[in-house]
């Protein structure tokens, strides 16, 4: 198991990885669509999986040794792939403020210039000065904003309280329906859910909204739905019910992150995303390891798994309430202030918002 739990996170940190390298081989103006296609994406292939899981042990009665065969089949399948995928045109360091390299060491460091003696170089103290001093910027850059902060708030909070419901939603589901004693069907419920969930991502690449303004409301809105939901799997006996609150949930936390991914990375230079994304990712599982200590670990309460949703449900309206409360504030400034602005004194990132939606709009008509 501590195997296991290692690479898992080994796995979990090359997501990180690969979002930010999506976000620089594409132009801003793609990325609310790029980013619903790419999460939708990984839940279609976690649909594949959860129903393919089902039916090799439902009908095929397949053992799990086998099962983990086909899985190392199809990472390998996945390894091959990503050796073709197309390389960005320049690095994300050490850079110049043009984006061109400063120097021959620079452009050796990037893979352009492989020769011996620079590679020796490469981690000269010079650099990894520099390195410290423009990753500094970025984290300035990232978390200097209030829209950054709350954006990334809730990214941590909602992915902590997802990972808890997700690791023990399968103990709930045998709580209430036993699998010594009944057939059961999560497998194919989780790849029921998880293709929602898809959906719900990809409905996100093609919604003209503006998400400076109602954002915050729809964080808030969507997150008392997911506590409604954990709620009622907490208190519920009837399995199918449990399902539905479990598909409702995971579709609302999908469509939400992936609003999320997009809104921070169209608002921050390249430099910064990798960064960004690895902070949130390492705040919301901080989080997660403490609601696990706390809720679920016999030292502290061990809680019984009906008892832990509600804490879970509980955990999730306090995030509804907050966003709701600053979405409501928002959106009536904003209306408040609008009739007496013209469009000369707004803002650069509102600004910035009406003309990604105008280009992308411009982009679809174009044939």
């Amino acid at each position: 198991m501590t195997y296991l739990q290692f690479n898992f996170a080994m796995v979990t940190s090359t997501e990180v990885g690969y979002f930010s390298y999506i976000y620089s081989v594409i132009p801003p103006e793609r990325y609310q669509q790029a980013t619903g296609y790419v999460r939708s994406a990984m839940l279609i292939g976690y649909t594949f999986g959860a129903t393919l899981g089902q039916l090799l042990i439902s009908l095929a009665d397949t053992s799990y040794f086998h099962v983990n065969t086909i899985t190392l089949g199809l990472m390998g399948v996945a390894f091959l792939i990503s050796l073709g995928l197309p390389m960005p045109q320049h690095g994300m360091f050490f850079k110049n403020g043009t984006g061109v390299s400063a120097d021959p060491l620079e452009e050796a460091c990037e893979g352009k210039d492989l020769r011996k003696e620079a590679k020796g170089r490469c981690c000269t103290w010079g650099n990894v000065k520099h390195s410290g001093k423009q990753m500094w910027g970025s984290l300035r850059e990232s978390y200097s904003s209030i829209k950054m902060l709350q954006w990334s708030l809730w990214w941590s909070l909602a992915t902590a309280g997802y990972g808890q419901v997700f690791n023990y939603v399968q103990l709930m589901w045998d709580h209430i329906e036993p699998s010594s004693t009944s057939s059961v069907y999560n497998g194919g419920v989780e790849a029921v859910c998880t293709l929602v969930g898809a959906a719900a991502a990809f409905s996100v690449g093609h919604l003209k909204v503006q998400w400076g303004v109602w954002g915050e409301l729809s964080l808030g809105v969507f997150s008392a739905i997911g506590a409604g939901c954990v709620f009622l799997m907490g208190l519920t006996n009837n399995i199918w019910l449990c399902y539905a609150g479990y598909a409702i949930f995971k579709a609302s936390y999908m469509f939400l992150i992936t609003i999320t991914m997009f809104q921070i990375a169209v608002n921050l230079s390249m430099e910064c995303y990798a960064l960004t994304f690895g902070i949130n990712t390492f705040a919301a599982l901080t989080l997660q390891t403490i609601l696990t200590a706390i809720v679920v670990d016999n030292t502290v309460l061990g809680l019984g798994i009906e008892t832990q949703f509600l804490v879970y449900g509980g955990y999730y309206s306090l995030i509804s309430v907050l966003f709701l409360m600053q979405g409501v504030n928002t959106v009536c400034k904003r209306y408040c202030m609008s009739e007496a602005r013209p469009n000369d004194d707004r803002s650069p990132q509102e600004n910035m918002e009406d003309q990604c939606v105008t280009d992308s709009d411009n982009i679809k008509e174009d044939p």
